[in-house]
């Protein structure tokens, strides 16, 4: 797919990796809409966007309520006049023990990462269809291929966001809406503030601008998927598959640590 003149709406656009890719579809010529929850945050990204790229809009909803969701998508019609590209990027975490995460931490993450990216894809649809040139992004995580301790439920969600993207595609082949799914690794945003685990425990932290880079990429190429994370995520991806009880015994040896420097990792 060529982004010019592209209808593009972007969840979770007013930091991190939503607004890097923001800013790299505006440079490649789409017309882009932005949504965030804190309206003050997402005044200051479309004020930055907007010395770039005229092509600009935003709304403030939250997309984990149903709410938001309407809102946003009337807005981005509204403002576009259809769409051609919807990123569901917005997402939260909350690190730790599974027994000690709250159960609305817990439904937390389940709205917004799992549950919002479907609802909003299936009101979503009929603009794509009729786009005839549709394209959904789903923003995972590489703990949706590698999970880590201490992240049980936010693997979980994305997870399954992941086989949700890759059952849609082919639900969708040659109905002419695309479907690609991205796994960042860690990567230096504001949800990641919290987190104290570094390159020691494997989380070497990359510009969101990289992921934002790496996701033009796969649009152009029309790809399945863009895995970050290089040499590295790759050989833990193939050791996951033949001997997890390898790569379990690493996160063995790494939990005390792992704990502790996670302990306070919450984005919600």
């Amino acid at each position: 797919m060529k982004l010019t003149g592209k209808r593009v709406l972007i969840t979770g656009g007013s930091s991190g990796i939503g607004l890097a890719i923001a800013e790299a579809m505006l440079a490649k010529g789409a017309r882009v809409v932005v949504t965030g929850r804190r309206t003050d945050i997402l005044k200051a990204a479309i004020d930055r966007l907007r010395k770039a790229a005229s092509s600009i809009d935003g709304v403030a909803a939250d997309v984990a309520t149903e709410k938001g969701r309407a809102a946003t998508l009337a807005f981005a019609l509204e403002k576009l006049g259809g769409l051609d590209v919807l990123v569901n990027n917005a997402g939260g975490v909350r690190a730790g023990r599974l027994e000690e995460t709250t159960a609305d931490e817990i439904r937390s993450m389940i709205e917004v990462d799992l549950v919002a990216p479907i609802m909003l894809t299936r009101a979503a649809l009929p603009a794509l269809r009729e786009s005839k040139d549709g394209l959904v992004v789903n923003i995972t995580s590489g703990i949706a291929l590698v999970a880590a301790p201490f992240y049980a439920t936010y693997a979980g969600v994305k997870g399954g966001l992941a086989k949700f993207g890759e059952s849609l595609r082919r639900e969708l082949k040659g109905e002419g809406v695309h479907v690609m799914t991205v796994y960042p690794g860690a990567t230096d945003t504001p949800m990641m503030q919290t987190s104290k685990a570094g390159p020691e425990l494997g989380f070497t932290r990359e510009p969101a601008s990289a992921v934002a880079d790496a996701v033009i990429e796969g649009i152009g190429k029309d790809a399945f998927e863009v895995i970050r994370g290089g040499e590295a995520r790759a050989r833990m991806i193939a050791l996951n598959r033949d001997d997890p009880a390898a790569l379990d015994k690493r996160f063995s040896d790494l939990k005390p640590a792992l704990a502790e420097a996670v302990r306070d990792h919450s984005a919600l």
